[in-house]
């Protein structure tokens, strides 16, 4: 009987995290991926990133099951291209929050992610996308962010660093939203009390599995509650100092493939018969088919 498995769940970020700089997975994480899944494991995907920004990459790697995005206000069902669930921040509440940011710091530049499976990627004049790979359509004026439901607020300072702005708004902003560092030039608002570790958690009693078997990757101060939540937190080599300072495990950096080499020690390869030939890698992520769930 084979042994069981330490971790049933693997939650892994994408920036920075399991993706190299030029948004691509490495041949090496792609199999020791697979091989976690020949072994029972489950890998999600848990993001900032908004749905529609995540989309067309699952369908690059052949992935059809959960993806949490949006810093958790997400959980996205790549096989049937829908939300299974999400938040969206108040608008009112996010102009407000805004102007109490910018009494304080003077002007910052601002964009939002509008909410939805086709939800676009607005930026007012003067920011700039930290991510250029990323979509984003610019607006003339502030106003015109807020026409649709969103799902969060990315703001930019041109003289503070993401910590000082961060600190700043947490400061100033209270209980009106969630301030999270999630990459560099990348400061968020985001419903109050949404954290990944709230999507991580609603996706992981989708698919029935536990917090205690489950190890989170990750490289900077928003996946901490991911890591507070999961029984092992795993950041990578280039993760910020805060997400290292909470880790369990420090692996090597994304470029480096860090995620790879812990799921080679967790998943070692199992040696086939001599001159075997491998078959087809699996689908980077199985699909996943929702449980009926008893009427409330």
């Amino acid at each position: 009987m084979p042994a069981p498995l330490a971790y049933s769940l693997i939650a892994t970020d994408l920036d920075g995290t399991l993706l190299r700089g030029d948004d691509t997975l490495s041949d090496r994480s792609h199999a020791a991926l697979a091989r976690a899944a020949e072994a029972g494991a489950r890998h999600l995907v848990v993001t900032g990133r908004p749905a529609p920004r995540v989309r067309p990459l699952l369908v690059d790697l052949g992935g059809t099951g959960l993806a949490v995005c949006g810093q958790g206000a997400q959980v996205y069902d790549a096989a049937e291209d829908r939300l299974l669930w999400s938040v969206t921040l108040d608008r009112e509440l996010a102009v407000t929050a805004l102007g109490k940011v910018e009494a304080e710091v003077g002007e910052v530049f601002v964009a939002v992610d509008q909410d939805g499976v086709d939800g676009l990627t607005l930026i007012e004049p003067g920011y700039l996308m930290p991510h250029p790979t990323l979509p984003a359509v610019r607006v003339r004026r502030r106003a015109d962010l807020w026409g649709a439901p969103i799902s969060k607020v990315l703001l930019r300072h041109p003289g503070l660093s993401d910590d000082e702005l961060a600190a700043a708004a947490r400061g100033v902003i209270g209980s009106l939203a969630t301030v999270t560092v999630s990459g560099p030039g990348t400061v968020e608002l985001q419903p109050c009390g949404i954290t990944k570790a709230t999507g991580l958690a609603l996706a992981a009693e989708y698919l029935g599995l536990r917090p205690e078997r489950t190890i989170a990757f990750g490289d900077m101060p928003n996946d901490i509650p991911m890591f507070d939540w999961a029984a092992h937190g795993v950041a990578m080599a280039n993760a910020h100092p805060e997400l290292r300072a909470v880790a369990d495990e420090v692996t090597l950096s994304n470029e480096d493939d860090g995620v790879a080499a812990v799921l080679e020690r967790l998943f070692p390869a199992v040696p086939g018969p001599a001159g075997a030939v491998p078959g087809p890698r699996p689908a980077w992520e199985p699909r996943w088919v929702p449980r009926p769930r008893p009427a409330r």
